[in-house]
């Protein structure tokens, strides 16, 4: 297939791209590369990628642009005609959408029609939309399962991510666009974005200066490995493909559960050095724990986590140091 992968310079969309380039199919990347981490770190994946396209003979595409422009998303479109849309970019993190609401919006639900409002005028009947668990709020049930309310977020980028789920069923009813919306749960690994807790800790464990901690350390994640993440999206394109009318929503994640503390120690421990803290009140939007209930998502999907966080980690750490090292050279 030819495929559009919206963000598809960041952190899950190379590994996505790398993926389903060697799987057999041709990519157009959207990418604005802006700069709520460094545009450079983007460009330096989509070189990785292009080395991958060159190796797999597959043509590669990079259109650099918004997708809050609806003409050049259309153009795009109508151009490449593509077979699938795999739509990742967003306005991404709880804490810094509760500072800037309204670019979420604008990113998030803006953005998020102008793609499928432009797979409809091209014909286009696959799609795929990142969700996040975050839409599941405070839950006090757990593992969190798909028929779960999600009717209370607590910030702004949660709020953003059940809208696009409602506009995507909307757009399946109407015009019978297959959509499987995926959420995420915390995913990490090489390429991870700097703000991110691993990302964070490890750099800044490494370069021995204080690491800002919220809480007492008993907030908890389900920690999702980056190649978990992509073999699901795969799973989930290969359902949308299946023919019929389909529209469903999916958990993507670890199921297994690691407390704050822990992620911290496994942390040192894999550095053999002691982290210096910063401690902190929690933080406004931020949730206390995430669990992923995978039953649905493996007997329709066959999604199943294959990465412990212990090899996750040590993964992520031995990608750390060969990048450090590059940089250095």
């Amino acid at each position: 297939m030819r495929i559009v992968i919206t963000g598809g310079a960041g952190f899950i969309g190379s590994h996505l791209a790398e993926r389903l380039l060697t799987s057999g199919h041709d990519i157009v990347i959207i990418d604005n590369f802006n700069d709520f981490y460094s545009p450079a770190v983007k460009r330096r994946n989509v070189a990785e990628i292009a080395g991958n396209a060159d190796a797999s003979g597959k043509t590669l595409l990079v259109c650099e642009g918004d997708i809050r422009d609806g003409e050049f998303v259309q153009a795009i479109f109508a151009q490449e005609r593509p077979d699938a849309v795999i739509h990742l970019a967003a306005a991404a993190g709880v804490r810094p959408s509760i500072e800037n609401p309204l670019l979420y919006e604008e990113v998030n639900i803006r953005g998020t029609m102008n793609l499928l409002q432009a797979a409809k005028e091209a014909g286009l009947r696959l799609f795929l939309f990142a969700s996040s668990s975050s839409v599941y709020g405070n839950n006090p049930k757990v593992p969190f399962a798909e028929a779960d309310p999600v009717d209370h977020p607590i910030s702004p980028y949660a709020a953003t991510k059940k809208a696009g789920e409602l506009i995507c069923h909307a757009y399946h009813h109407l015009y019978h666009i297959n959509i499987a919306c995926l959420r995420f749960f915390t995913v990490y690994g090489p390429r991870q974005r700097p703000d991110l807790a691993i990302s964070k800790f490890v750099r800044l464990i490494d370069q021995e200066k204080p690491v800002p901690f919220y809480g007492d350390g008993s907030t908890s994640r389900d920690y999702t490995y980056v190649a978990d993440i992509v073999a699901g999206i795969e799973g989930a394109l290969h359902w949308i493909s299946g023919g019929g009318k389909r529209y469903d929503v999916f958990n993507l994640g670890g199921s297994s559960p690691v407390s704050l503390n822990r992620l911290l120690t496994m942390i040192e421990a894999r550095l053999g050095k002691k982290a210096i803290l910063e401690r902190l009140p929690m933080q406004a939007g931020d949730v206390e724990r995430t669990f992923a209930d995978l039953e649905k998502s493996s007997s329709i999907l066959g999604y199943g986590p294959a990465t412990a966080i212990e090899d996750g980690i040590s993964r992520f750490i031995d990608w750390y140091h060969e990048t450090k090292q590059r940089c250095h050279e």
